[in-house]
């Protein structure tokens, strides 16, 4: 009898995982094409969004690969649905980014109990991890691939023409790119959290059938 409790709340926990990355997918989606907006302090090609919220969201209630789900299906659906200006290096940037926020934080989260002070902390270090890892990925990878649309020198000068002592790529990206990313991941963080709390009871029934 416990069995067919527990294989019956274990199928609801699923149907409910589902619907809700799939809601969370479609909102992040919406916020990261029709609700960005560029910002004066950074390059012309770098923007911002709130995308990353739902994709924390997801990761926190759901853990780190329903996280990631939602960071691929934003990506490969806003391409898809509204195109892309930097001929999807944008999309794999921000998938990268995403992924590097939300698989931490999931992770931690997940460990820790689900604490109010542990889910803070959590995603505190995906902010950390976004910013930080963020910058090897950009100098590695993302940065080399913009070099397919214009040269070097010319995305450089971007960023020279708002701070002149900013002339090499990785001062760049260690002096706007990285305090950006752990902005923006924290103001994520800012409004997740909140949500978390209302959400993560839906979902409380079958982690504690699982102690």
């Amino acid at each position: 009898m416990n069995n067919t409790n527990t294989v019956k709340q274990k199928s609801l926990f699923d149907v409910r995982k589902l619907v809700f990355t799939a809601l969370l997918s479609a909102m992040a989606v919406v916020l990261m094409k029709f609700l960005s907006f560029k910002v004066p302090i950074m390059p012309g090609f770098i923007s911002f969004d709130f995308s990353d919220v739902p994709a924390l969201l997801a990761s926190l209630t759901m853990g780190p690969i329903s996280g990631v789900v939602v960071c691929l299906i934003k990506n490969l659906g806003g391409f898809l649905i509204a195109g892309s200006t930097t001929g999807g290096i944008g999309e794999i940037s921000n998938f990268i980014l995403g992924c590097l926020l939300v698989v931490p934080a999931g992770i931690i989260a997940n460990k820790a109990g689900h604490t109010i002070k542990h889910v803070i902390f959590a995603c505190l270090a995906g902010a950390v991890s976004m910013a930080a890892i963020g910058v090897v990925t950009n100098y590695f990878i993302i940065y080399p691939m913009y070099t397919a649309m214009m040269p070097m020198e010319v995305i450089i000068g971007m960023y020279t023409a708002i701070l002149s002592e900013a002339d090499t790529l990785i001062e760049c990206l260690l002096i706007f790119n990285l305090p950006f990313t752990f902005v923006k991941g924290v103001i994520a963080a800012l409004i997740s959290v909140p949500l978390y709390k209302r959400l993560r009871p839906i979902f409380n029934s079958y982690y504690n059938e699982k102690k």
